[in-house]
């Protein structure tokens, strides 16, 4: 038996130009070798798989023999891998450092690959400071990493960083490709575009899966093989799904959800391909778009073909939805029946049902379709009399009235004419609960109550007295110190109104008082008007300064105002000898 070498390692490229995705870094690698424009400390970043280890001992086979690699040439000697995630700690540092002193026996260079470097402890990475800024002139090394992230900026500030990416979908398939053609592998271009996005951007997995499809399947790569030894979903379970959802067939499509969880898969992994699909769907509804589809030849004709049958409001609202319930699907309780009740969201956006679009329309759409006729909507109500009928629908029928309407209408036999005109006919011979007569009547009753016309002429005008006016006066301050308010009743105390005509004049104190005063004066106002049966009395509020002053008793006046209502204080001020 044949020693079986993986694909990966039998693979490996041996040039720059066999390296898939990253072009611009080993441009940038072969234009410094070529103009000795080489940095000493260089830092390979990236996901994994995509190239990183291969670029380092590619790039240290070249320095040593010049831009150009020979077969018969072997640098060994020269170049030394460690692997950081077992050759962490400060000793390993150490003997690397003791090493990098003694110069190269064959080649100009010594090349240290140092994989994982992020794997170093805090102490190696100090160890290998002083080393790595001022290495030796026979001494180039180059790190490795996944996580650049970890690396401390000492030694990030000290090497020239290179970022690989991830590699491209295309890319991968195309280098698939071309590992099928030299195996002699028959493979459809679908299924080694699957390969290539379940290998997410790493070309050794791509490698790895496609080995594993190989012996599941031999020399004959299909698409159901490989979604099946994969266990992703295939296409074609999206496309059944968007039929299903277009179609309104929720029974249908909450059975193909069963089978798909029956054959182990994840409602979470179904709903987020879902919104993915319907990406797909909206980007191939426009030919400037189209390249953003990343699968095959024939798939893609598929898209086009479905994207035809969607409309773009129903794509964004299944975007939305199948994203929410996204979000969601961790936190739930109840996983399945999320995933379910937004299958039946999804499929009631296209839902052309009566309680989704009557609204549009005077006549629900059902009694049409019983009589064969298309309804006419709501925006067209010019409706005409007929020699049976009496009555017609104005198009200003205000809402309260309109859902009246409906209601009869739909017992009354309708005829349509062309659009905009809707004619109605009614039988006399016919009656209901609610006639258009009581309709009409109703409608007059609500104008009557709503049409409040004031004449001032038929208001009274009585005449009063000042002292009637006093009179009411004072027993609006009684109410007011009975419900509490005894500051509005102490600012009314302070002047006693005057009368001239109709006008009530009153002078305050302060401008405090009168803006008081103007603030409650409706009240006021209301209740004399009332009380006096005189509906032109006004008020007339002014500011008298002297009046404030008149206020500001000194303590003598305040004796004699206190004498005047009790004569014994004087007796007691004699008798104790008090001072005022």
């Amino acid at each position: 038996m044949e020693h079986f070498i993986v694909s990966a390692r039998k693979y490996r490229p041996q040039t720059f130009k066999d390296v898939v995705g990253q072009q611009a870094i080993t441009n940038t690698l072969l234009n410094a070798i070529e103009n000795n424009h080489l940095a000493q400390a260089l830092l390979f970043t990236g996901p994994r798989g995509v190239g990183k280890t291969t670029c380092a001992r590619i790039l240290a086979k070249m320095i040593n023999s010049e831009g150009s690699v020979s077969e018969d040439e072997d640098f060994a000697f020269n170049i030394f891998e460690l692997d950081a995630a077992s050759n962490n700690s400060v000793d390993d540092i150490r003997s690397l450092t003791d090493q990098v002193r003694i110069p190269p026996q064959l080649g100009k260079y010594k090349v240290y690959i140092i994989d994982e470097v992020h794997m170093l402890s805090q102490s190696a990475f100090n160890a290998f400071l002083k080393t790595l800024e001022e290495p030796p002139k026979h001494c180039i090394f180059i790190l490795a990493t996944t996580e650049k992230h970890k690396i401390i900026p000492t030694i990030l500030s000290r090497c020239q960083i290179f970022d690989f990416k991830r590699i491209t979908v295309k890319d991968a398939k195309e280098y698939l490709k071309y590992i099928a053609k030299e195996q002699g592998v028959i493979a459809d271009d679908d299924a080694l575009h699957i390969i290539a996005q379940k290998a997410d951007g790493a070309m050794r997995d791509a490698l790895s899966i496609f080995d594993r499809v190989v012996s599941f399947s031999g020399k004959n790569l299909s698409r159901q093989s490989v979604t099946e030894n994969l266990n992703v979903l295939d296409y074609e379970t999206y496309f059944t799904s968007t039929d299903l959802i277009l179609e309104n067939k929720i029974p249908e499509l909450l059975i193909q959800f069963n089978e798909t969880l029956s054959k182990g898969f994840d409602g979470h992994h179904y709903i987020a391909g879902l919104a993915s699909h319907f990406r797909d769907l909206l980007v191939s509804k426009t030919p400037q778009t189209v390249e953003l589809l990343e699968v095959g030849e024939q798939t893609k004709l598929k898209y086009l073909e479905q994207a035809k049958k969607t409309s773009q409001e129903f794509l964004l609202n299944g975007i939305d939805l199948a994203n929410h319930c996204d979000l969601k699907f961790k936190s739930s309780k109840n996983q399945r029946l999320l995933v379910e009740l937004c299958l039946m969201q999804l499929a009631s956006i296209t839902f052309d049902g009566e309680k989704k679009n009557s609204k549009h329309y005077i006549i629900p759409p059902s009694y049409f379709k019983n009589k064969g006729i298309n309804p006419i909507p709501v925006n067209f109500p010019n409706i005409k009399k007929e020699d049976t009928a009496e009555t017609t629908l104005e198009p200003n029928l205000k809402k309260e009235n309109k859902e009246t309407f409906e209601k009869e209408i739909i017992s009354e036999n309708v005829m349509v004419e062309e659009p905009p005109k809707v004619v109605l006919k009614i039988d006399k011979k016919r009656t209901s609960g609610l006639s258009l007569s009581s309709i009409k009547t109703k409608k007059e009753h609500l104008i009557k109550q709503m049409d409040v016309i004031v004449n001032e002429e038929d208001l009274p005008k009585e005449g009063f007295t000042e002292s009637q006016l006093i009179e009411s006066w004072n027993t609006y301050i009684k109410n007011l110190q009975d419900n509490g308010k005894h500051n509005l009743a102490s600012i009314l105390s302070i002047d006693t109104p005057k009368v001239k005509g109709t006008t009530v004049y009153l002078e305050f104190p302060n401008s405090t008082n009168k803006v008081e005063l103007e603030r409650q004066q409706y009240e006021l106002l209301s209740f004399l008007r009332k009380s006096l049966n005189n509906f032109d009395i006004d008020f007339s509020i002014s500011v008298n300064e002297e009046k404030e002053k008149q206020y500001a008793y000194t303590a003598k006046e305040k004796f004699e105002k206190l004498k005047e209502k009790n004569p014994n204080i004087e007796l007691l001020r004699k008798t104790f000898d008090l001072d005022i």
